[in-house]
């Protein structure tokens, strides 16, 4: 379960406890508080994992690029100097590279994707805590306002206990609800490719083979060879 699944469940947790109890609101609404100030420390936490995550995947993609511009610059320098069958080894090596720069061009990809999310979901978060920190005062002063009122009402005889007490915890659970709008995304997860079997391996083998005469075809064709 994510972060910010955590929070939700906590959030609702804690308004439907503290709200059938209704023993303390005014602790109550501090506790959502500091509820959600924990579960912010979290997801910013989990916010710069995601990010550590897309640079390293950005650094293996511009890795795997150099390193297959290396492998076609030695291809020409080979073709240069009259050497083709060096100059096919090189290709091999830059058609390998190739493979390897679009599988982390993939990679880096989804991650951004997936960290822009979590980073919009952070700033979420942040906007509804600084709106529960605004509306805390409010609320404790509504719930100081409504002891007041069911002292008095007692006070004169006329006091509806159930009738009162529920349509004070129906009103504070629609407003407690409004702070509990923090969605869960998916933790960030990706999987590492598997090798084939043995006949797989073949197919590539000839794939690449075939890669790089294509290559070695453009290569000549460039330099007029």
């Amino acid at each position: 379960m994510g972060v910010f699944s955590r929070l939700s469940d906590i959030l609702k947790s804690n308004i439907n406890d503290l709200l059938d109890k209704a023993e303390d609101p005014e602790k109550m609404v501090k506790q959502i508080i500091i509820d959600m100030s924990q579960e912010l420390n979290k997801c910013t936490q989990a916010l710069g994992k995601a990010m550590a995550a897309e640079r390293t995947a950005k650094n293996q993609y511009e890795t795997a690029k150099a390193k297959s511009d290396d492998w076609e610059f030695k291809a020409k320098t080979a073709l240069q100097k009259g050497d083709e069958e060096l100059a096919k080894k090189a290709l091999a090596e830059k058609v390998k590279a190739d493979k390897n720069t679009q599988q982390y061009k993939q990679m880096y990809d989804t991650i951004s994707s997936q960290t822009a999310t979590v980073r919009d979901q952070v700033e979420t978060l942040k906007s509804k805590l600084q709106e529960a920190k605004s509306r805390q005062a409010m609320l404790i002063a509504r719930s100081q306002m409504a002891d007041t009122q069911k002292s008095i009402a007692k006070s004169t005889g006329g006091f509806d206990p159930n009738s009162s007490t529920d349509k004070f915890n129906r009103m504070e659970e629609k407003i407690m609800q409004k702070e509990a709008e923090a969605q869960a995304f998916t933790e960030l997860a990706y999987e590492n490719n598997k090798e084939g079997d043995e006949t797989m391996q073949k197919f590539e083998e000839m794939e690449t083979n075939s890669k790089v005469d294509d290559e070695l075809a453009r290569l000549k064709a460039e330099m007029g060879i």
